[in-house]
């Protein structure tokens, strides 16, 4: 009997609920499961904040000149969450914001699912703008999270989660 090596980094261990208090209370988590983008909206409801900033990152129907038809994100969900912990922590030292959070899907998505989120709150826009993109930027670089792109020809490809 073989054990495919990356089911267990195309699920998350944790039941969604138990993830979106992860990211509530640390600002990152994996899901595994559709974003629940008024959910995490609703978490960054804050009388003190003028400001809301959100990114939606969606699967597009191509790459390049390349036709895509889903794809399939895996990712280590221990690693993750630490990783996205120290990165919120990090915005929060750069940028004069009060919280955020982010979430990015591991599994199968298929053309215009939602595949990261990033929302921040802060008394003024633009430090909630530049720790958006800030965040984003660096889970993409940093989170153990990686892509599968299948294509038209049923032919696929393996990408870094910035490709």
């Amino acid at each position: 009997m073989t054990d495919n090596v990356h089911d267990h980094s195309m699920s998350i261990k944790r039941s969604a609920d138990e993830a979106y208090l992860i990211a509530e209370r640390d600002g990152f988590a994996l899901l595994d499961i559709a974003i629940d983008e008024d959910r995490l909206k609703s978490t960054l409801d804050n009388d003190s904040c003028g400001a809301f900033v959100c990114f939606e990152g969606r699967v597009r129907n191509h790459n390049n000149a390349t036709s895509v038809d889903s794809l399939t994100y895996y990712g280590y969900e221990d690693l993750a969450i630490n990783q996205g912990r120290a990165i919120i922590e990090e915005a929060k030292k750069r940028f004069e914001i009060t919280h955020a959070i982010a979430i990015h899907r591991i599994g199968a998505l298929e053309i215009s699912d939602v595949a990261v989120w990033v929302g921040v709150v802060s008394a003024h826009r633009y430090p909630a703008f530049d720790a958006c993109r800030w965040i984003l930027d660096t889970i993409k670089a940093d989170i153990p999270v990686w892509k599968q792109e299948y294509y038209e020809d049923d032919s696929s490809k393996w990408l870094s989660n910035n490709g």
